[in-house]
Order: structure tokens, then C-alpha cells, then sequence
């Protein structure tokens, strides 16, 4: 269904879709989310808003630039919404996704890829372009079952069971490690928490206390992943 918004404009200096953004709406309903992408006063939109029953409301063309994103960075680039599909899910941020937007959210991403010639590693969350000040998609959505269909990235060494108490490391070494690799994969600069922070948001939610041997192996697992979304050791 279509619902157009007025908030969109060209995307900058002849910019093609390269990523792909998830977001939760924060908002008590997709109606209340609706109206404020759509709210000119507001000065924000996305591409495409999802309602819990699986309802897909088309906002902007994916010709246009969306005003989802705002300050940020990715794989050394900014001005995501220039180069970005934003997807937003009506979800508080604290809630399970439904089962049947999650659905939906796949078929629409499966579509957006294809169209625009872009792999699993293109699909971000907000929380990851932008660290420091978002949190969305959030600790309740499921990143490993997109990439298990193919429409997102999870790292190898996750699929495994982590040690039941993963000993901390304090060595600076493996702190240089670890932000080298969140920087490889394209997360953009940050302090060690803040990118400890937004790492565990998406890989391991739950997890607590300093950085251990698990956020190591995932990082690397991350890192295995090249820019067009292959092994670079393959």
C-alpha cells in the first residue's frame, strides 16, 4: 500500500543504494509512526513502514532520498540517507518483532536487494551506522534469522556455542584487535564502549562486563566478510 510522504528529496551528488537501514519506530503505534513520517513539520520519512500485522506501507520512492538516517557513517562514508533504503518497523524497541512483519520485512528486503544488486552485508542496523546516539533495530530483533536466509550477516563463529563464562580480556592488543575488526567490517569511528556497545546490541544482546573471548571470535567472524559480502579467506 501506498501512503506518500512529503519529507524525501534527490539523493546527493548522483548517489546509488549501497546499504539497506532497519529501524524500530519507538512509538506506542504504526499509526502515531505513520503520522509523523509524514509530517512535514517533522522533517523525517522512510522508504518503507511496517505494521505488526504485516501490512507494508510504501512512503518514498526508492528512487529518493529519505530522511531516516541522519547523522552517521558506514564503511567510511557518510550521508547514509543518500546511499540507503530506510526500513521502519513499528516496535517500541522493547517488544518481539511479530511473526508476521518479520515475514513481510523479508520479502520486502529479498525485493530491495535484488533490485538494486546488493548483498546480506548491506543490511545495517541504525544502531550501527550511528553508535553514539541510536539503538535501533534493537536487543529484540533477530538478526540470525535474516542471515540465515540470506538477508543480513551473522558471523560463522556464532553459529557455535559460546563458552559458558567466557573469560574477560584486558590486553590492549585484543582491544586493538577487536575495534580494527568493527572497523573492517564497517562500523565507523567511535570510543571502544560506545562500538562494545552497538556490537552486542546486534550480536550479542544480552551479554554484559568488559570485553571477553567471545566478542573477540565474533568480531574476526565479522571481519571474514569482504565488501561484496564473501569470504575474504575464501
Amino acid at each position: 500500500m501506498t501512503h506518500p510522504s512529503p519529507n524525501f528529496g534527490e539523493r546527493r551528488g548522483g548517489a546509488r543504494v549501497d546499504l539497506v537501514v532497519l529501524h524500530y519506530t519507538a512509538m506506542p503505534s504504526c499509526a502515531a509512526a505513520l503520522e509523523r513520517l509524514c509530517d512535514p513539520v517533522a522533517e523525517v520519512s522512510a522508504h518503507y513502514l511496517i505494521d505488526g500485522d504485516g501490512s507494508v506501507l510504501s512512503l518514498v520512492d526508492e528512487a529518493a532520498r529519505a530522511w531516516h538516517a541522519g547523522a552517521g557513517a558506514w564503511r567510511g562514508a557518510g550521508d547514509v540517507n543518500s546511499r540507503s533504503i530506510g526500513i521502519e518497523l513499528a516496535n517500541t524497541g522493547w517488544e518481539p518483532f511479530a511473526e508476521p512483519q518479520m515475514a513481510a520485512l523479508e520479502r520486502l528486503l529479498a525485493g530491495v536487494l535484488e533490485r538494486h544488486g546488493l548483498g546480506p552485508e548491506t543490511v545495517i542496523g541504525h544502531s550501527d551506522m550511528a553508535p553514539e546516539r541510536k539503538g535501533d533495530p534493537g536487543p529484540r530483533f533477530d538478526w540470525r534469522r535474516l542471515a540465515l536466509q540470506g538477508l543480513a550477516i551473522w558471523p560463522e563463529d556464532a553459529l557455535a556455542a559460546p563458552p559458558a563464562q567466557p573469560a574477560p580480556t584486558g590486553h590492549a592488543e585484543d582491544h586493538a584487535r577487536f575495534l580494527a575488526d568493527l572497523r573492517a567490517f564497517g562500523y565507523p569511528e567511535a570510543s571502544a564502549e560506545t562500538l562494545l556497545t552497538a556490537f552486542r546490541l546486534r550480536f550479542r544482546p544480552w551479554a554484559r562486563g568488559p570485553l571477553d573471548g567471545t566478542d573477540l571470535a565474533l568480531a574476526e567472524g565479522l571481519r571474514r566478510f569482504g565488501i561484496d559480502g564473501s569470504r575474504a579467506d575464501a
